[in-house]
């Protein structure tokens, strides 16, 4: 599917090997503030998901795909989530697992091979997103995307024994 191949990376469904690598994704504490986590996750539990990981996005409201580098290396995850059919707009989020491949356009390139797919295929009206006040580079990410902010969410995530602000994000289509 051209939708979902770029210049550097490529976006493809979740498969049984990728068992290990979601599993530290999912148990990596330094993340749990962006995917609202405070559990650690079994391999039990993620096999479990990766068995069920074919479903229609129409049944379960969601889609995560694996971003892969062109040697078949996966780098990080990018997710559809509250996919709503009847109002055509879905939540989004992105991930880049270790800190040596952040910042070098690969979740740039997975956003917007994304935005394209949502646009043709699904034909969604709009996406957002929720990213903490402090978050700066993803800030900056879906801005460049032509995402805008809408909303300031005051003292939304309690982290690390104090409260964060949350900005809510929305691109439109159309």
């Amino acid at each position: 599917m051209k939708t979902l191949k770029g210049e550097h990376i490529y976006l493809r469904a979740l498969e049984p090997e990728d068992l290990e690598f979601i599993h530290e994704i999912e148990n990596n504490q330094d993340i749990w503030e962006i995917s609202n986590t405070i559990t650690p996750y079994s391999k039990f539990l993620i096999k479990q998901y990766l068995d069920h990981a074919h479903k229609d996005i129409f049944e379960v409201k969601q889609l995560r795909l694996v971003i892969c580098n062109y040697e078949d290396v996966p780098l990080g995850m990018i997710d559809l989530f509250d996919f709503d059919f009847k109002h055509r707009r879905a939540g989004v989020g992105v991930l880049i697992k270790d800190v040596e491949n952040r910042q070098k356009g690969y979740g740039k390139e997975a956003l917007e091979l994304l935005i394209n797919y949502c646009k043709m295929h699904l034909d969604l009206h709009q996406l957002y997103c929720n990213i903490s006040e402090d978050n700066t580079m993803s800030l900056k990410l879906f801005k460049s995307h032509g995402f805008e902010i809408v909303g300031l969410k005051k003292d939304w995530n309690f982290v690390n024994g104090s409260f964060k602000n949350e900005y809510l994000l929305q691109i439109r289509f159309k």
